[in-house]
């Protein structure tokens, strides 16, 4: 038994140095990386050990030592958090809920602004540690009281959960605000990738609620805001980028929405969209709703597949306005507050952000829009991680922050 452990354990570097040469491989295989992406090699290094990482996730997966997403938590939370002497950092729960409040340390002679924060991971990755940084900064430099959400996410938890606890702890957060001291007429949700459509339904959840203080304002940084029309310019022009491909996206999306995978292709062409649903929806949903400039003459025309009525009855709730705010009807987008949207140009989901902005501005809703040329998908919580930080990083938080201060 002992000389078996010794061999295993002497098999252990050659295990890792292979998974390793497999993601590198297999970024060079996959991976596009655009030219205008700055610091090229740094996006390189840091796909290969996200794809490093996943891989070493899914053997331990299968050998049931441990889940892919445990394992990538793990990892990532293991990145330093930063002490913010100008911060206090106090860890709640609101019932179940795991809460993350960031106060300024500094006395404050009025009411502060409050802000809540949702954050991103496509519904499996991102985490309160992992976000802690990003809403230590949030606090600290606009001066406000912020409040993070560690909602519950897959594989152990599906639809609508992730949503149910993000609405109850705003609820809770929105009618206990004296005691935060925070101002009631100066609340802003804020969130990125799936925590930016979490801000677009929870903005719209809480539409004519008179028991609660009304949202100020939204931030969606590079938001996902529906999963039915996949074949938008962004998607055929970035489906190939870190840190977002095609494959991950539809696995999240799998994953979050209780869908087997084997269902994937049928999502990607539409196949599971009834026409009666497109008819009403195109209007929205539609490229045509876009730019001319963000439309290139290559693109290949948006078709949908012969509809399956089996890939429907298996996926339909894609195709509700909780997983689609951008489908919300024109009274509820009209009551929504003022927004600041956040587009990247080599995200596979910059596409949703431009269609948000004309539906919300088509109802009157006023829309601040920022978009990084150079940015991609998920490359906000990178701004403070040094030499793996990237100009478009910082750019997005302080623009993020001088938004929210004029507030």
């Amino acid at each position: 038994m002992a000389v078996l452990w010794l061999v295993l354990l002497a098999g252990l570097p050659v295990f890792f140095l292979g998974v390793l040469l497999w993601a590198v491989l297999e970024h060079f295989r996959t991976a596009q990386v655009p030219r205008v992406l700055q610091h090229a090699a740094k996006v390189r290094f840091l796909h290969c050990m996200f794809l490093y990482a996943t891989a070493v996730g899914n053997i331990l997966e299968k050998l049931r030592i441990c889940s892919m997403p445990r394992f990538v938590h793990f990892l990532h939370d293991r990145l330093s958090i930063k002490n913010n002497h100008e911060v206090v950092v106090t860890d709640l729960r609101f019932g179940t809920i795991p809460v993350r409040l960031f106060r300024p340390k500094a006395a404050s002679s009025s009411l502060r602004r409050g802000i809540l924060f949702y954050h991103g991971g496509a519904s499996i990755f991102g985490s309160l540690d992992s976000y802690h940084n990003v809403c230590s900064f949030l606090a600290r430099e606009t001066d406000s009281v912020l409040l993070s959400v560690g909602y519950r996410k897959a594989l152990e938890h599906h639809y609508p959960v992730a949503i149910t606890d993000c609405l109850n702890a705003s609820i809770y957060f929105l009618k206990t605000l004296e005691a935060y001291g925070v101002d009631p007429s100066r609340v802003v949700a804020c969130g990125d990738s799936i925590g930016g459509m979490i801000v677009a339904i929870i903005t719209q959840t809480l539409v004519g609620r008179t028991d609660l203080p009304q949202l100020r304002a939204q931030v969606l940084v590079y938001p996902v805001i529906q999963a039915i029309n996949l074949q938008l310019p962004s998607f055929q022009q970035n489906q190939n980028v870190p840190f977002l491909s095609v494959q991950l996206m539809m696995t999240c999306v799998c994953s979050y929405l209780a869908i087997d995978l084997s269902w994937k292709d049928a999502i990607l062409k539409g196949a599971c969209i009834p026409r009666d649903f497109w008819n009403k929806y195109r209007k929205w949903l539609s490229s045509d709703n876009l730019p001319k400039r963000f439309r290139t003459k290559g693109q290949q025309p948006e078709t949908l597949a012969p509809f399956n009525e089996a890939a429907y009855l298996e996926t339909k709730h894609i195709l509700d306005v909780e997983n689609a705010p951008l489908i919300a009807e024109d009274k509820i987008i009209a009551q929504l507050p003022e927004a600041f949207l956040v587009s990247c140009e080599l995200d596979m989901l910059r596409d949703d952000s431009l269609l948000y902005k004309k539906r919300l501005e088509d109802q009157g809703v006023r829309v601040t829009w920022y978009h990084v040329e150079d940015g991609f998908h998920g490359c906000l919580v990178l701004f403070d991680k040094k030499f793996f930080s990237f100009p478009c990083s910082l750019n997005i938080m302080n623009a993020v922050v001088s938004y929210v201060k004029g507030i």
